[in-house]
C-alpha cells in the first residue's frame, strides 16, 4: 500500500516539472536616430542598465553604427520598465531615443 502511495506521489512530482517552464526573456534595444547624442546614450545605459562605462561604450558605437544595440536580457516586467524609464528619461532631456523590447 505504502509502494503504491509512493507511486503516485513520485507520477504527481514528475507531471509538475514537465510543465515548469522558465519566463520568457525579453532583450531590450536601443535605436539610432540622427539627434541623440552618444553621451546621452552612455549615460542611459550606465543609469538604467547599470552598465560599466567601457560597456555602455560599446553598445553605444552598436547603435551609432549597427542602427541598435542590446542592452540586456530581462524578465518581461523588468524589460517593460527599462523601457518606460528610458523614454521617460530621453522626453525630460529632449532626445527622440526609441527604445523597444523584444522576446528572446
Amino acid at each position: 500500500m505504502a509502494h503504491d502511495r509512493y507511486q503516485t506521489e513520485e507520477q504527481l512530482g514528475s507531471e509538475t516539472r514537465d510543465e515548469t517552464r522558465e519566463p520568457p526573456r525579453y532583450r531590450v534595444l536601443l535605436h539610432n536616430d540622427d539627434f541623440t547624442t552618444m553621451e546621452f546614450v552612455v549615460e542611459i545605459l550606465m543609469y538604467v542598465f547599470n552598465k560599466s562605462p567601457e560597456s555602455a561604450a560599446k553598445i553605444m558605437l552598436n547603435v551609432h553604427q549597427k542602427g541598435v544595440g542590446v542592452c540586456g536580457s530581462y524578465s518581461h516586467e523588468i524589460a517593460e520598465t527599462k523601457v518606460d524609464t528610458v523614454h521617460n528619461l530621453a522626453r525630460e532631456s529632449g532626445y527622440p531615443l526609441r527604445c523597444s523590447m523584444e522576446q528572446e
